[in-house]
């Protein structure tokens, strides 16, 4: 009997022990950075704004909803569509980026590229 409650115990301490290892190794804090962006540059929307449509919006903005965000036509629609005007942070673009329905699709520094871009004028660069 002795021997048997011996033997439990070893694999007991044989599972737990390496569990507890492997939980408490497994913890990072932080070891990420969150990426800034920089007021002073000009936000260019080919190479930022657009990547981030269709990255992000493209499933439910592809031309049967407005605005339509693909590639091409993204532009037109924002801006014929009266999406980006000024007050940057009132535009119904950005306004719809940080509403609760949208949020979540985007990142907080993909939302202020956004917002930089509409206040830098909403160019199509």
């Amino acid at each position: 009997m002795k021997m048997k409650v011996k033997l439990s115990w070893r694999i007991v301490a044989a599972l737990i022990i390496p569990a507890g290892m492997l939980l408490f190794s497994s913890c990072e804090k932080y070891a990420y950075q969150l990426e800034t962006v920089n007021p002073e540059e000009p936000v260019l929307f080919q190479t930022q704004i657009q990547p981030i449509f269709t990255s992000n919006c493209i499933t439910c903005h592809k031309g049967s909803r407005n605005p339509d965000l693909r590639n091409g036509n993204s532009y037109a629609s924002l801006t014929n569509g009266g999406y980006v005007n000024l007050p940057a942070s009132g535009s119904r673009l950005y306004s719809q980026v940080i509403s609760s329905s949208h949020s979540a699709f985007t990142l907080d520094a993909e939302k202020q590229l956004i917002l930089l871009w509409i206040g830098q004028g909403a160019l199509n660069n």
